[in-house]
């Protein structure tokens, strides 16, 4: 009985994992696409996530940058955007937590939650983030074709912190050349 209890719990936990990675990595891709084609907030976004910048602090899930061309002489600098993507709407505090450790190496930052959330847990987190200039997008978790992301907040430009910035771009290298 007990190996069966043991199995059972494994096989929950794999299922759980499978389905949090699956919806989680469809979720990404779209998402970098979506800032650069509907917010126009990126001219180049790509996924990142996982544990690459190797600290407590979290790796944003997608990074892209912001640079405006053909303006003439002077060029305004390129901006760095980071998005946080939950799909565990238990997790919505975490979340806020990590996209507010964004800031830190980001001229904007976007935190990303389902739609499904909770209604109170959604408004706080909306006051939140138009307090502390983050912006806010809600998805649709269970349409992996079309996430149907929806604007709540806009977010505010600030200046990020070089050291911070140029210490994680070197982390990410190779995908960093693809943004710039």
């Amino acid at each position: 009985m007990t190996s069966f209890f043991v199995f059972f719990l494994l096989y929950l936990f794999f299922k759980q994992f499978y389905l949090r990675h699956n919806i989680y990595s469809t979720t990404i891709s779209p998402f970098a696409d979506y800032l650069v084609k509907e917010l126009e907030e990126c001219t180049k976004a790509i996924p990142l996530g996982g544990n690459r910048f190797q600290d407590r602090w979290g790796t944003p899930d997608v990074i892209g940058t912001y640079k405006v061309l053909g303006l003439g002489d002077i060029q305004p600098p390129i901006e760095i955007i980071s998005a946080e993507i939950k799909i565990d709407t238990s997790q919505l505090i975490t979340a806020f937590g990590q996209a507010c450790a964004y800031k830190l190496f980001s001229h904007k930052v976007y935190l990303v939650i389902p739609k499904d959330a909770d209604q109170t847990d959604i408004k706080r987190v909306e006051s939140l983030c138009l307090k502390f200039g983050i912006g806010l997008i809600l998805f649709n978790r269970f349409n992996k074709e079309d996430p149907e992301f929806e604007i709540l907040t806009r977010a505010v430009k600030n200046e990020p912190d070089y050291f911070y910035l140029n210490k994680y771009l070197h982390l990410i290298e190779d995908e960093a050349k693809k943004l710039f």
